[in-house]
């Protein structure tokens, strides 16, 4: 079998956890606007699959900087290890119901993959990115928090007709999921594909209208297509989990989730800011992928403190919490033993 067709079916394990992603992170993008029957699941596949695509192929390089310095993954068959692993952790969450964090998984089998190479492990850049699981939903609650009470004062203030209330936060609903998406693109698709950048099996390419598609974009634009297909094919039993199970919220409360969520991940992709406040000597958010999940469950969090903190489903929330420290594990060991059995059963390269 020649090299290319190797590379090929070693980047199928990117396609997986494109796929993963989709079926677990994306689906939180419109889990509460279809858990509260205010969008049809098949409008909220499209829209998302669409917008993840989009996001992905035009700002999906800014986080995946800081996840290569993590680990410089110089082997195929090691990026194949390390996403397969990846995505059978999100899998294995999935199948349960829990939206659990893709960032957390990679992140655990590039540790995995360092152990087994020998090669150390960027503790600040490690320490960054573990930051953010902390301060994700933290963040995403406070912006959730902020939403509610701005959101309430102003429909106080204008007396709308209930029908058209419906119709505004209905459309409300869909162009936040449309920024969701985008969002999520942008800055998950470093987990789909960041490992693969290194040993790219692609060229740039010369487009008929003289622009170039880089090796790095077609791996983007690939991973989301991936995302899309998980979306489509997976995701609907996770937005049940997230819209309905923790906290059971009005329809407005939904939008509010989904933009304050989406904010978060925007705030943590965005290069366009990162180089504004750097160049002024202003603090900037770490350009890192962060957990979609963790956004969406720290905004319906910051709702339900917003509303008195009654109503919170705290079992589902320590149930969730525990597929969050489950993750990184999991992947970390299932990571070890792939690159084991590559390298020793099937004589692969995984690491140079």
């Amino acid at each position: 079998m020649d090299n290319t067709m190797m590379s090929f079916i070693f980047l199928s394990a990117g396609l997986f956890m494109g796929w993963s992603l989709g079926a677990n992170d994306a689906a939180n993008i419109f889990g509460t606007a279809v858990g509260t029957r205010m969008v049809k699941f098949t409008t909220a596949a499209i829209i998302a699959s669409v917008f993840i695509s989009l996001g992905a192929f035009i700002s999906g390089s800014g986080a995946s900087h800081t996840l290569g310095s993590l680990g410089a993954i110089n082997a195929i068959g090691g990026s194949f290890a390390v996403s397969a692993s990846a995505a059978f952790t999100v899998m294995l969450m999935t199948g349960k119901g829990l939206p659990v964090s893709t960032s957390q998984a990679i992140v655990g089998a590039i540790i995995g993959w360092n152990i087994f190479s020998g090669n150390p492990t960027d503790a600040s850049v490690l320490t960054k990115i573990a930051s953010t699981w902390v301060f994700t939903p933290i963040l995403a609650a406070m912006f959730a928090i902020v939403f509610f009470w701005i959101i309430k004062v102003g429909i106080e203030k204008m007396d709308v007709h209930l029908v058209k209330l419906y119709k505004y936060n209905r459309l409300a609903l869909l162009l936040a999921g449309a920024f969701g998406a985008y969002s999520l693109g942008a800055n998950n698709i470093a987990n789909v594909m960041g490992v693969f950048i290194n040993v790219s099996p692609f060229e740039t390419l010369t487009l008929p209208w003289g622009g170039l598609l880089t090796s790095t974009q077609q791996l983007f634009l690939l991973g989301g297509l991936a995302i899309a297909v998980g979306v489509f094919t997976y995701s609907k039993h996770v937005m049940m989990t997230v819209g309905k199970s923790i906290f059971k919220l009005s329809p407005i409360s939904a939008f509010i989730v989904v933009m304050a969520s989406s904010a978060v991940l925007f705030l943590f992709a965005s290069e366009g800011l990162y180089n504004f406040l750097t160049t002024r000597g202003l603090p900037a958010f770490p350009l890192v992928p962060v957990s979609q999940s963790q956004a969406v469950v720290g905004a319906i969090m910051g709702i339900g403190i917003a509303k008195g903190a009654r109503g919170i489903n705290y079992k589902q929330l320590l149930r969730i919490g525990s597929g969050w420290i489950m993750t990184p594990v999991i992947s970390l060991i299932i990571s070890l033993l792939s690159l084991y059995v590559l390298q020793n059963v099937f004589l692969q390269v995984v690491y140079y």
